[in-house]
């Protein structure tokens, strides 16, 4: 039989076991609290560093503002001071995004602990591409006036209107279309005209691409998709710097990737032009690490996180 002083012992001891048991409930549900407050944190740094990065290198004062503004509307916390701009493997390519967030807790409130503090950063990098997805066929020189023309150019927007010339670049059997898909040989209409649709789906490397010989410029197809692309989102081609070979043979050396707006085209037999103006945009791709010029910046780039 327990005495009274024994059960006024047990009584204590429930309390106490009570009480701990209560605080560590309590410390397991705030902390999965702050730790679902520090990923929505993330998130937002994640996400203002993405869109800062989509004016850099050109335009840092833009790219900071982009990540302040995404930043504030989706949760904020993040402070002018709290967004860097850095040299990565090019000139102003790199952004960073820090933010802090006051967490409060519920039953933490009890043992004293109101807030906690959460951190969040994130780093973006807007890179040129070695490899370049959803390409379209068409080959572009690179001593276009508005790419090359003068110490200005590249030259974008709609201000600067451009005509890609389609037709006999300077080798037998060579109309500007190239074999993409790494085939020899002449490659159907219906296929061309996939590809000025939806572009290539595999990742192009930057190097040498076999033309794809015979005049397809008025192939019906391919005139169909064309038309499709009016005014529509820019596509991408493949800008070469020399052209070799002749016939099944020729080979366009690419050299990097442009995007091109197109608003209207001609087309007869083996020639035609399209007409529209380059663009800048950022592109599904693999970042280039290569910085010694043979990798031209002609406005396409990949956004990306980097640790």
């Amino acid at each position: 039989m327990k005495t009274r002083s024994e059960r006024g012992q047990s009584t204590v001891l429930t309390l106490v076991f009570l009480t701990v048991l209560l605080g560590m409930a309590a410390l397991v549900l705030d902390v999965g609290s702050w730790y679902r407050t520090k990923r929505a944190a993330q998130s937002t740094a994640d996400a203002a560093a993405l869109a800062g990065a989509q004016g850099l290198p050109y335009d840092t004062g833009s790219a900071a503002s982009l990540a302040l503004q995404y930043a504030n509307k989706n949760g904020g916390g993040v402070n002018p001071s709290g967004v860097t701009i850095s040299s990565g493997i090019f000139p102003n390519d790199t952004i960073k995004v820090s933010l802090t967030k006051p967490a409060t807790g519920v039953f933490s409130k009890l043992f004293g602990v109101k807030t906690v503090t959460v951190g969040a950063t994130a780093t973006a990098r807007a890179s040129l591409m070695k490899s370049a997805q959803y390409v379209a066929p068409i080959g572009v020189n690179i001593k276009h006036p508005m790419l090359k023309g003068t110490s200005k150019c590249p030259c974008f927007g709609s201000a600067n209107k451009a005509t890609l010339p389609l037709g006999k670049t300077g080798a037998p059997g060579s109309f500007d279309l190239l074999n993409i898909d790494g085939s020899h040989g002449g490659t159907g209409g219906p296929t061309l005209a996939n590809w000025i649709l939806k572009g290539y789906s595999g990742y192009l490397p930057i190097g040498s691409y076999l033309s794809d010989t015979g005049a397809k410029w008025n192939d019906s197809s391919v005139d169909a998709a064309i038309a499709q692309r009016l005014n529509g989102p820019p596509l991408l081609f493949p800008v070469y710097d020399v052209l070799s070979g002749s016939g099944a043979n020729a080979q366009y050396h690419v050299v990097g990737w442009a995007a091109f707006h197109l608003t209207s085209f001609t087309a007869s037999g083996s020639s035609g032009s399209i007409t529209g103006w380059f663009e800048e945009v950022d592109w599904d791709g693999i970042e280039s690490t290569i910085s010694d010029g043979s990798n031209p910046d002609l406005g396409a780039r990949v956004v990306k996180l980097i640790n």
